[in-house]
């Protein structure tokens, strides 16, 4: 499987990438994908996917790292332009912190789109054929009307790290995107989370760590969460859903080959 969303260029894993990605190796954990936060951190996950055939990265700006402004989007766009990186973002709002403002946060989410519009051919298809990851942590009344309104297909967009209630699930794919489930999803007391990923139909669920942090239970608690641990929140997920592991081991490669262009086995289609 891959973990579709860690950041390995965080301070918790220098000088031991490799060493992560072994030990991932060693649960089945074959590939992840490094999402960027910042221009600067854009460009090191660039730099970690083209040292490491199992690794592919993200291009974009994080929500609580919008007060970079004003924001340098050449790299941004010079990243996702690399046939080693296969989205753009995280991108979106986080109302759990009042720092940075909402009125930051949504000028950079507004650039942002903007940015990636920019590269939208006349067909209104991306001309890069990449989707877009999604941080939203207590905004989705907030934010899902500012996708609806970009124009940006609803189906290349998904919200990472869910956290929210099995209404605004529903809200999520209503609108047409993804969900991915992270260690939270493990937790005794994340019920709504839980039912969440029951209702999430099997075709549009996907599995990540969001490593250093969150790790799943029966680690909850460690810094940092590790890359193999992918495998312990979708052996969770599937036991959750009821469902055979090998049926749903599957269907989250499948989700991930289709969504981000990218296979367990490190090679692209």
């Amino acid at each position: 499987m891959i973990d579709t969303h860690c950041h390995l260029t965080f301070p918790d894993f220098a000088g031991r990438v490799g060493q992560e990605l072994a030990e991932a190796a060693r649960h089945g954990v074959m590939g992840h994908i490094s999402i960027s936060t910042t221009p600067v951190d854009c460009l090191a996950a660039l730099e970690l996917a083209k040292a490491h055939p199992q690794v592919w990265c993200s291009s974009g700006v994080h929500p609580l790292h919008s007060d970079c402004e004003p924001v340098d989007w050449a790299p941004i766009r010079r990243v996702a332009r690399d046939p080693r990186c296969v989205a753009w973002g995280e991108l979106g709002l986080d109302n759990h912190y009042s720092d940075p403002p909402r009125s930051i946060q949504d000028r950079v989410l507004a650039e942002q789109l903007a940015v990636i519009e920019g590269e939208v051919s006349e067909s209104g298809e991306p001309a890069l054929g990449k989707p877009v990851v999604i941080h939203c942590r207590e905004a989705f009344d907030d934010l899902l009307p500012v996708l609806r309104s970009c124009r940006l297909p609803a189906d290349g967009f998904v919200f990472h790290c869910f956290t929210g209630t099995p209404d605004q699930a529903r809200a999520v794919l209503d609108f047409g995107a993804m969900i991915s489930f992270t260690g939270v999803v493990t937790y005794k007391n994340a019920k709504d989370v839980q039912e969440a990923a029951k209702l999430v139909p099997i075709d549009r669920i996907m599995v990540e760590t969001d490593a250093p942090f969150l790790a799943p239970m029966p680690r909850r608690g460690e810094r940092p969460c590790r890359s193999w641990m992918t495998s312990l929140t979708a052996r969770f997920l599937s036991e959750l859903r009821g469902m055979d592991w090998d049926d749903f081991h599957r269907a989250i490669n499948d989700n991930t080959e289709r969504f981000f262009g990218i296979r367990a086995d490190g090679d692209q289609p």
